[in-house]
C-alpha cells in the first residue's frame, strides 16, 4: 500500500490556470496490494521443513510396517505446496486509486492481469465506510450516482482507515477547487 497526497496546502493541488494548461494535478494516488508475510524464501524453507518433518516421519512409519503411511505424509507436503502457491497466485491482485479534480479512476487487476475499469466524477462521489466497534473499519464503498464501488476488501482494517482518510481528504478537495472556479 502506498497512499500519498502530492501536496500539503489544499491551495496548490488545484491551479487556477489547471484548465488553460490542460493538466490536473493528481490529488490523492494509492497503489493497493494484499499483505503477504512469507516471500519466495521463506516459502522455500517452509516446504523444506514441511516435506523433512513428512519424510521422517512417513521413513518411521514405513519401517514399522505401515508403508502406506509414507504416501498419505507425501500427500500432506503436495497439499501445502499446493494451498501457498494458490495464496502466491492471489497475492498478484492489486488496485489503482487516483483522484485528480474532475476524476476519480479506480482499476481493480485480479490476479490472471484482467483489469476493470471504474472513472467517477469526485463531485458525484462520496464515501461510505461501514465501522464495527470492535474491530474497525470493515468496508470502505466509493458510490457515485447510486453504484458502489468496494475498494480494499483485502486490507487490514487501520489500512483502510488509513486510505478513508487519504481518499475524503481528497474528494473535498476537488470538490472544493470545483466551487472556488465557479465563483
Amino acid at each position: 500500500m502506498q497512499p500519498s497526497i502530492s501536496a500539503e496546502d489544499p491551495a496548490d493541488l488545484v491551479p487556477e490556470d489547471a484548465d488553460a494548461t490542460g493538466l490536473e494535478p493528481t490529488l490523492y494516488e494509492a497503489t493497493l496490494i494484499p499483505y503477504r508475510s512469507l516471500d519466495e524464501r521463506g516459502f522455500l524453507i517452509v516446504m523444506l521443513v514441511i516435506a523433512g518433518v513428512s519424510f521422517a516421519c512417513g521413513l518411521a512409519f514405513m519401517l514399522m510396517g505401515a508403508w502406506p503411511v509414507m504416501g498419505l505424509f507425501g500427500l500432506d507436503v503436495l497439499l501445502m505446496w499446493i494451498a501457498l502457491r494458490m495464496n502466491f497466485h492471489a497475492a498478484r491482485a492489486r488496485e489503482e486509486i487516483t483522484v485528480t479534480p474532475s476524476r476519480l479512476t479506480v482499476r481493480k487487476v485480479s490476479p490472471n492481469g484482467f483489469a476493470v475499469d471504474t472513472e467517477m466524477n469526485p463531485l458525484w462521489t462520496r464515501l461510505q465506510t461501514e465501522v464495527h466497534e470492535e474491530f474497525g473499519m470493515q468496508k470502505l464503498t466509493l458510490i457515485s450516482r447510486g453504484t458502489p464501488t468496494e475498494i480494499g476488501g483485502f486490507l487490514h482494517a487501520s489500512e483502510r482507515k488509513e486510505i478513508a482518510a487519504g481518499l475524503s481528504t481528497a474528494l473535498a478537495v476537488a470538490k472544493r477547487g470545483i466551487d472556488r472556479s465557479l465563483t
